[in-house]
């Protein structure tokens, strides 16, 4: 059995501790990489939603074009759902205290979007802040279930508050 011994400064050590030296450190660069790629999602914010508000209707932005087909991450709030039951809900910019769907015409949010859960989730109090995370879609779209009319969609999506 061979003893250790201390080399003296500027000897090389030997192979197997340099390679499994770079392999740590290899490691250690991929965790951090995927810790990365995980909080790098882009972030979209209701006020980058559309490009114009005009007499023609709404335009989306560039950056709703851009990333249209993505995975993003918005911060808002969830209005108060129809059913408790459902797999989707309405991200809105300011909290409501009436469902979108039972309000008139005259209280819809402009700006909202439907968020379609990969799978069923506690809803939060209206009032509550939560970061959301989904595949981004855009344009009229009518869901075949409820008849609900939607410009935009996060499908795949998932919650939690901050």
């Amino acid at each position: 059995m061979k003893s250790l011994t201390l080399r003296p400064a500027g000897e090389s050590p030997p192979l197997f501790f340099s390679v499994l030296w770079r392999m740590t450190g290899v490691c250690v660069l991929m965790l951090s990489l995927i810790g990365t790629t995980r909080a790098a999602l882009p972030t979209l914010s209701f006020d980058k939603l559309y490009a114009s508000y005009g007499v023609l209707g709404l335009e989306f932005s560039d950056e709703v074009k851009k990333l249209s087909g993505k995975r993003v991450k918005m911060r808002d709030f969830m209005a108060p759902q129809l059913k408790a039951e459902s797999q989707f809900f309405v991200l809105t910019k300011m909290p409501m205290a009436l469902c979108p769907f039972c309000s008139s015409d005259a209280d819809w949010p402009e700006d909202i979007v439907v968020v379609y859960l990969s799978k069923r989730q506690t809803f939060v109090q209206n009032n509550t802040i939560i970061d959301v995370e989904g595949v981004l879609e855009f344009g009229s779209w009518t869901d075949p279930e409820t008849g609900f009319v939607s410009l935009l969609r996060l499908r795949d999506a998932r919650f939690d508050t901050p």
